[in-house]
C-alpha cells in the first residue's frame, strides 16, 4: 500500500514547512502530490523539484487544457532533468485570468501525448464517481487506461459504503489491474460540505458531521479499508497535516 498526502504549494517556504510537519507524524515512506493550482505563483512541478531532494516520490498535477498538441511537450525536458518520474493528468480548472493560454486539450488525449514523448514516466488519471453513473465513470477509465494511464487517484470518498460499491463494479473492468488511490479529505463546515454537495456533487453519509474529530475517524477507517484494496491518497483542506494526520499515519 502506498500512502500520498496533497501538500498545497502556495509559496515554497510554505511547502518546506508542511512536509517538515508531515515528517514529523510519520516515519512512512510517503508520496507527495502537488496540485497545480493558477491562483498561486507557485506551479507543481517546481514545487515538485523543489520537494525532490527530501523524497523519493512527488506527483506534479498537470492541465490537460494547458497542453498544445500541436507542438512537443514543453515540460518534458524540465521533468526529465529533475527527475520527476510520475505525473497526474488533470482536466484543468478554468483559469482565474483571461492571460493564461488554454487549448481544447482532453485528459485522454493528454495521456496519450505523456506515454508517446515521455514513456518513462508514469501517468495517473483521475477517477471521479461524482462525476456521472458510476459505470459511465468506468467506462472513461477504461478509456484512459488504454490511453496509457497506469493508474488513478479518486475524488474524495465519505462513506465505506460507497466505496464498497465502487471497488466491487471497480473489480469487474479493466482498469482493476492498475494502481488505485481512494481519496480522502477533510470537510470541517457546513459551508464546505455545500461547496462539495454542489460543485463536486459528493455523497455524505447520513452520520457525517462536519468536525475535525468526524474526520480523522473516517481517514482511521478509510485507511484501515484500504489496506487490502489499494493505496490510499489524503487531501487535508483547511486544516494543517499534523492537525489532521497525526496518530493516523
Amino acid at each position: 500500500m502506498r500512502v500520498a498526502v496533497e501538500l498545497v504549494p502556495r509559496t515554497l517556504e510554505s511547502l518546506k514547512l508542511e512536509l517538515e510537519s508531515l515528517r514529523n507524524i510519520t516515519a512512512r515512506d510517503l508520496s507527495v502530490n502537488i496540485p497545480d493550482l493558477l491562483r498561486f505563483p507557485v506551479r507543481s512541478w517546481h514545487a515538485c523539484a523543489h520537494l525532490l531532494p527530501h523524497l523519493s516520490s512527488v506527483i506534479p498535477h498537470i492541465r490537460a487544457t494547458d497542453l498544445d498538441l500541436n507542438k512537443p511537450l514543453e515540460l518534458a525536458p524540465f521533468l526529465l532533468e529533475q527527475g520527476i518520474s510520475e505525473v497526474l493528468i488533470v482536466s484543468g480548472d478554468p483559469p482565474p485570468s483571461a492571460d493564461h493560454q488554454v487549448f481544447p486539450t482532453s485528459s485522454v488525449q493528454a495521456i496519450r501525448k505523456f506515454r508517446a514523448e515521455l514513456p518513462g514516466v508514469r501517468v495517473y488519471a483521475a477517477l471521479d464517481p461524482y462525476r456521472s453513473s458510476l459505470r459511465g465513470e468506468l467506462e472513461y477509465c477504461e478509456e484512459k487506461r488504454e490511453a496509457g494511464a497506469v493508474g488513478f487517484f479518486t475524488q474524495p470518498f465519505f462513506d465505506l459504503r460507497f466505496m464498497d460499491v465502487f471497488f466491487e463494479m471497480l473489480e469487474r473492468s479493466s482498469c482493476f489491474d492498475t494502481e488505485v488511490f481512494w481519496g480522502v479529505t477533510s470537510v470541517t463546515s457546513v459551508s464546505s460540505r455545500r461547496y462539495w454537495e454542489s460543485r463536486n456533487r459528493a455523497i455524505f453519509p447520513g452520520h457525517f458531521q462536519p468536525t475535525l474529530e468526524w474526520n480523522r475517524e473516517f481517514a482511521r477507517e478509510a485507511l484501515e479499508w484500504v489496506q487490502q484494496r489499494g493505496n490510499v491518497y489524503f487531501m487535508p483542506v483547511k486544516v494543517g497535516v499534523k492537525e489532521y494526520l497525526e496518530g493516523i499515519l
